[in-house]
Formats: C-alpha cells, structure tokens, sequence
C-alpha cells in the first residue's frame, strides 16, 4: 500500500513523493503580474522535500484578476520570469505545475478597471456584474488555451485549471450562481458544459504535461453544487483525459469558517475518488505529517496537499519524508 513517501508516475512524470503544495496566493508578483525574485525563492525553497509544487492561481485575462499582486499568465512577456519559477521548482527535483484561472464575479472593478463577469449576474447583490455572451465565452476559452501553452513553454510539467473557491468555471458549474437559460445552464449537464469546454482546450498543449483540474466539489449547503455532482463530473473530467483531480471547495472557499479539524475537506477527495480511477488529491488544513501519511495508506486519497504548513516552515514534513 503507498504512503506519502511513495512516488507516483503519471504518464512519464514522477513525483517522488505524494506531498503537493497547493496553490496558494502570496501576492509577490508586480502589478502587471510579472515574477518577482522574491517569488522564486519562495517556490525554490519549498521544493526541496515536495512531490509537486502548484504555483498560485495565474491570471489568464487581465479582466479576471482577483488581486493587485498576483501572478499573471496572461500574454507571451511573462514566459521568462515564469521559466525561473518553473526551473527553480524542477531544480530542486520537485515536480512543476502552475494554476491558471479567471476570477469572474469575484473580480474587483478597482482591480480590474472592468465590469466583472460571469455565468449569471443575479447572485451579485452588492456590485455590477455581467453575464457573459457566447462571444465572450469563446474569448475567457481561447485565453485558458493560450495560458496553457504559455506554461508549456516556461517548463513547466503541469498545468491545473481552476474550477473551485467560487472563481468563474465554478460559477458555470455551481446552480448557485448559474441561472442561465442558455445551452449553458440549468441542468447539471449544462453547467459542466463550459468548465469541460475549457478543459478540452487546454488540453490540446498538455501531450507531454499533466493535466490537472481544481474541482469546487462541494459547495456545503443544500441548494448548491453537491458531492454527488461532484462524482459525476470526476468521470467526465477523467473521461476528458485529466490525469489528476485536485479537490477543494466550491462556495465554501479554501478555509471554511467552523472546520479547523486536519484534512476538513479529505471527505470531498474520498467521495469524488470512489467516481474515478485518476489520482485525487486532498486538501484542507494538514497539519501533521502523520496525518498526511494515513490518509493515503488508508487509501482516501492518493496525494495530500499541504498549503499553510509549508508556508510557516519551508521544511515541513523533510524529516519524516527522509
């Protein structure tokens, strides 16, 4: 049975270990997005003992960035700095992956400078939002696409698209904030629809990378999107030809208020891991490497994700993986 010292091949990539940094936003880059120095030490640092480092969410369209600093994925002046995220990672043997995504109706009009956007506007009380044209649509796809191949060509081995924490392909997929009466809403079919469009895009640069999706998987009230839609969009991601499913939060976000017990979301990864055959990956305040280890001897996911550990202490878990 593997434990979180065990490597894991996935196509013809290794991860030498079942510890994953998740993303996490350290708002280090410039205003226009661009890697600071200070970024790639941050990643550098904590590569050393990690199986797989996933570099924050990267905006892949100016209109859908989230916050002043963060990391941004989204024309061709980028690829550099972000090859020296992607070789600082890979340097330390540690497998490479970066996050793309489009904040939709969490943009900030401040930030931004534009109207935000997404599925529907009628869940947005408190601010302007638009819903999206099939025009438009098309143009967030093409930028997800154009994303990819950005991290095809700064090295890195992996790209993840992010679909949870209430950021725009989870606002497609959640009845939440979908109200659209459009091939694109209503039904739970018709939600997937453009978060698997996107998926299928993206896909077209990833031959020799792993594909990667960050599934809101549940959003945890009863007139949200539920793990059962969750199993039921495991398969069609992995029936896509994502080799891993990363599971997080939908509109409950990355750090629910009330649940500060270890792996609060590792239940979400069981659920959507009983739907697929690809590896799972589980999230939610790990603490303990002796956590992290049982989780996957005890076969409830296949990766364990640790984000705040490794951010207060570069060498968490180093002693025990050794």
């Amino acid at each position: 049975m593997p434990d979180l010292k065990s490597p894991l091949k996935i196509k013809k990539i290794e991860l030498r270990n079942r510890l994953v940094m998740p993303p996490m936003a350290m708002n280090l880059a410039t205003k226009d997005g661009e890697v600071t120095e200070k970024l790639v030490e941050h990643y550098r640092e904590r590569a050393k003992h990690t199986g797989m480092i996933i570099v924050e969410h990267s905006y892949v369209d100016p209109g859908g960035k989230l916050s002043e600093r963060q990391l941004g994925i989204y024309k061709d002046d980028l690829i550099p700095g972000l090859t020296k995220i992607a070789e600082a990672i890979k340097g330390e043997g540690c497998v490479a992956c970066i996050q793309i995504t489009h904040a939709g109706g969490s943009c900030n009009k401040d930030i931004t400078g534009k109207t935000s956007v997404s599925a529907s506007k009628d869940w947005y009380k408190d601010k302007e939002v638009k819903e999206l044209t099939l025009e438009e649509m098309e143009e967030i796809k093409n930028k997800f696409t154009q994303a990819a191949r950005r991290a095809k060509e700064a090295g890195f081995q992996a790209v993840e698209v992010h679909g949870a924490h209430g950021f725009l392909l989870n606002q497609f997929a959640s009845p939440l904030t979908n109200r659209r009466e459009d091939k694109y809403g209503s039904s739970l079919e018709s939600r997937l629809k453009y978060p698997m469009e996107v998926v299928e895009k993206v896909k077209q640069y990833t031959e020799d990378m792993l594909l990667m999706y960050r599934m809101g998987a549940c959003d945890d009230r009863g007139d949200g999107f539920t793990l059962e839609d969750a199993q039921i969009f495991g398969k069609k991601l992995e029936s896509a030809g994502v080799n891993i499913i990363d599971v997080s939060g939908g509109f409950c976000g990355s750090r629910p208020e009330g649940k500060d017990e270890q792996g609060y979301y590792v239940h979400f990864a069981e659920r959507v891991k009983e739907a697929v055959s690809v590896p799972v990956i589980g999230v939610g305040g790990i603490v303990e490497p002796e956590f992290a280890d049982k989780i996957v001897k005890e076969d409830r996911v296949d990766l364990a994700a640790v984000g705040r550990g490794l951010l207060k202490d570069p060498e968490w878990g180093a002693e025990f993986l050794s």
